[in-house]
C-alpha cells in the first residue's frame, strides 16, 4: 500500500513538474542567451529535480524547480568562470559594435535595453558573479524569474523585508559593477 501511494505520488510529481518545462525554458533562454545551452540547462534542472525529489515537501514547486535550475547556472558559471577563456579578434570588433550602437540615440526605446545593449553578456555575468551570493541569488529571482517579494521569501526561506533588503543591496551593487566595466 505504501509502495502505491509512492508511486502515485511521483507519478502526480511528474506531471506536474513537466507543465513548467515553458517557464523554466524562458528563464534558462534568459539566463543563457542560447536555446542549445537553455536546453542543456532546463534537462539538468528536471534531472537533479527527479533525482531528489523526495526532499520536496511544499506546495511550490514551480519555485523549487527554479531555484534549482538558478543554482545550476551559477554552479555552472563559476566552473567556467575557473577555466581561462581565449577570446579572438572576433570578440573584440563584437565589443566595439556594441559600444558604437549604445552612441546612437534610440528613439522610443526604453533606456535600460539600451544600456543593457551595450554591455556585452561576458561583463554582465562577470557583475552577477561579483555579486555576494545571496544578493545574486536574490536579483536573479526577482529580476530575471520575475517572482514576486513573497515568493522570493519563500524560495530563500527568509523574511519579506531581508528579500527588500538583498535587493536593493544587490542591485547598487550590480549598478557599481556595470558602471565600473
Amino acid at each position: 500500500m505504501a509502495n502505491q501511494t509512492t508511486t502515485s505520488r511521483g507519478a502526480s510529481y511528474a506531471t506536474e513538474a513537466v507543465g513548467y518545462r515553458p517557464a523554466l525554458f524562458s528563464t534558462a533562454y534568459r539566463m543563457t542567451h542560447n536555446p542549445t545551452d537553455a536546453e542543456d540547462l532546463v534537462q539538468e534542472t528536471y534531472l537533479k529535480a527527479h533525482k531528489n525529489c523526495a526532499s520536496f515537501h511544499g506546495d511550490h514547486l514551480g519555485a523549487w524547480l527554479s531555484r534549482i535550475l538558478t543554482n545550476t547556472f551559477i554552479n555552472a558559471y563559476h566552473s567556467r568562470r575557473r577555466r581561462p577563456e581565449v577570446l579572438g579578434l572576433d570578440a573584440h570588433e563584437s565589443w566595439l559594435d556594441a559600444g558604437r550602437a549604445g552612441t546612437v540615440s534610440g528613439m522610443g526605446q526604453d533606456p535600460a535595453d539600451i544600456v543593457l545593449d551595450t554591455v556585452p553578456d561576458e561583463a554582465l555575468k562577470a557583475a552577477l558573479a561579483s555579486l555576494p551570493a545571496l544578493y545574486r541569488r536574490a536579483v536573479l529571482l526577482a529580476d530575471v524569474d520575475g517572482y514576486s517579494y513573497k515568493e522570493i521569501a519563500e524560495i530563500m526561506q527568509v523574511p519579506i523585508g531581508t528579500v527588500m533588503s538583498r535587493l536593493s543591496r544587490g542591485r547598487k551593487a550590480l549598478r557599481e559593477a556595470l558602471r565600473d566595466r
